[in-house]
């Protein structure tokens, strides 16, 4: 039997996305092996984002500055705004390098099993951004780049009416993406393709 601070840790670690109790027991015994070395490099890593992590106000972003480095960058292209449901998404996309314009998270996605319905969601803030535009030029194209289940296309078409009353060119991402399928666990192959093959929505 573990120590109680160890198991307390193991416990911990198994809250986490993607990792279970065994996952967790892994990750502990390895931390515990290069105790010297990864353990001080871990706790110096949370301590240095503990204080610092912030939410974007703009789209919804977690970063440690607000606006975020993708929003602040002017380099983007601030007339397309690409929909995700979550950070995660965000990440994944922005990884592969593949789309220039901005983002907007929405925090979820709309689930009347679980109760969320479009006011739980940052739709209200996507709307002000199409309307307001950048203060040079409006906003040109919104990409919905919702996972492909059916609580994220019954967003990505509540979105669309949504939109329906801005002059903008509302897209999809191409499903060459997998029924059922995470943004976060596809490889940059497949999300080019779905990005490229992106097509008008309705």
């Amino acid at each position: 039997m573990a120590s109680q601070e160890i198991e307390t840790l193991s416990s911990a670690l198994a809250r986490l996305p993607g990792l279970g109790p065994r996952s967790a027991r892994r990750a502990v015994l390895y931390l515990v092996k290069k105790r010297e070395s990864a353990l001080p490099a871990l706790l110096d890593a949370l301590l240095a984002v503990q204080d610092t992590l912030e939410e974007c106000r703009i789209c919804g972003n977690v970063d440690t500055r607000d606006p975020c480095g993708i929003c602040s960058d002017p380099k983007r292209d601030t007339k397309s705004i690409c929909v995700v449901e979550d950070v995660a998404d965000l990440w994944a996309l922005d990884r592969a390098k593949l789309f220039s314009g901005t983002y907007h998270v929405l925090g979820g996605r709309l689930s009347a099993l679980d109760g969320v319905r479009p006011e739980d969601l940052a739709i209200d803030s996507l709307l002000a951004r199409v309307e307001a535009g950048p203060e040079s030029a409006g906003v040109d194209e919104i990409v919905l780049a919702m996972n492909a289940t059916l609580e994220g296309q019954t967003t990505a078409h509540y979105l669309a009416e949504r939109l329906e009353q801005f002059p903008v060119r509302i897209t999809q991402l191409a499903h060459g993406l997998p029924v059922g399928g995470e943004l976060d666990y596809l490889d940059e192959g497949t999300l080019a393709q779905a990005l490229r093959a992106r097509r008008p929505l309705g």
